[in-house]
């Protein structure tokens, strides 16, 4: 039994779990050394693969037409068991959207304490999970759970794309405008959370910008897919980190504006009085080697742009010549914010170049 039934307390799910949310996750640097030798993928139907570091795999089933697969799970992130549930499966079919891909199914992957007090919260949790799914059309047709003390929860999470409309991180092009579709600061938003700092009222906004889907984002993509060179989603690596994984892979440098950036509210106020994730004190050090910080760039600004994210906007690489109706796209479907944060630059000494 947990000791909040003895007290009839509420379980704050967040007070189970060392971390929270995709703050949980390796970073690069520890995933390179647990990848670095083995084997490269040798199939010609493997369009995608971890090499890339992109948001999904991409595998070629016919002429014109692949699958892509993705898996995402963490600790929780919210006290609340079904909007931790939301934001799970909004986080897991992020990649999906990221790919320009249409959704097919879900599989959940449970990892929960084996506690008659526990069950029912996870009960809460798959209903917010089926609520989210039902939102992109899609059904969650299994899964696979095991006992843990510590909650996971997440999916895997499959989709279908055209070869013609595939996107990727990669493509990239000097002189495109970047645009993100999400405010930033999921990261220090829950840590504060964690540390009862604020009120889950107070949270809110983040909440209501991790648990939307990404698919509105995702269908003007595709209509507008002519003007569209890249796309990534920002989640656990920050801004700066996937950012810097489109740029490896397309062969150029960035620069990003600190004072587009859009920001969830109280968030600079919570860095500036040391509510900083683990995770993105991670993503800073990784960023450091990889960024050049102009001299007006605060050290609130810059961990800003590395916080981890859960379920983060989509990160677009477009075409200056159609980034004005790409914009009104953008805005007319809904997503949370369609702010020009940036551009891609001519490859120089560092990937990343902020300036304010």
């Amino acid at each position: 039994m947990s000791d909040n039934s003895k007290t009839n307390a509420p379980i704050r799910l967040t007070s189970l779990s060392h971390g929270a949310g995709c703050a949980c996750k390796l970073s690069a640097k520890e995933l390179a050394t647990v990848l670095k030798d083995l084997p490269l993928v040798d199939d010609p139907r493997s369009l995608i693969d971890a090499s890339t570091k992109d948001d999904a795999a991409v595998y070629k089933v016919s002429d014109d037409r692949a699958i892509v697969a993705t898996l995402d799970f963490f600790t929780p992130i919210v006290d609340d068991p079904y909007t931790f549930g939301t934001i799970a499966t909004a986080n897991a079919l992020s990649d999906v959207y990221a790919m320009a891909a249409t959704p097919l199914f879900a599989l959940s992957i449970v990892a929960w304490p084996r506690d008659p007090d526990m069950l029912p919260l996870l009960n809460k949790a798959m209903r917010g999970a089926t609520d989210v799914a039902k939102q992109a059309g899609v059904f969650i047709l299994g899964g696979h759970s095991i006992d843990d003390a510590e909650p996971k929860f997440g999916m895997v999470a499959i989709g279908e794309v055209k070869l013609a409309d595939l996107m990727s991180n990669a493509n990239a092009e000097v002189g495109d405008v970047l645009i993100l579709t999400k405010p930033l600061g999921t990261g220090i938003m829950t840590t504060a959370l964690k540390r009862d700092l604020i009120s889950e009222e107070e949270l809110q906004p983040a909440i209501d910008s991790m648990s939307k889907l990404n698919a509105d984002a995702a269908g003007v993509i595709q209509k507008h897919r002519d003007a569209i060179h890249a796309v990534t989603d920002i989640t656990g690596f920050g801004l700066v980190g996937h950012l810097s994984n489109m740029l490896e892979t397309s062969g150029h440098s960035a620069q990003i504006k600190a004072d587009g950036l859009p920001v969830i509210p109280k968030v600079k106020e919570l860095i500036e009085n040391g509510v900083i994730p683990g995770g993105t004190r991670r993503n800073h050090e990784a960023a450091c080697e990889i960024t050049q910080w102009s001299a007006e760039i605060s050290n609130t600004d810059q961990f800003l742009m590395t916080d981890a994210q859960t379920s983060g906007g989509l990160l677009i690489a477009v075409d200056p010549k159609q980034v004005d109706g790409f914009i009104q796209s953008l805005s007319d479907a809904g997503t949370l914010v369609q702010a020009v944060i940036g551009e891609i630059i001519p490859r120089g000494e560092h990937l990343v170049n902020a300036v304010k």
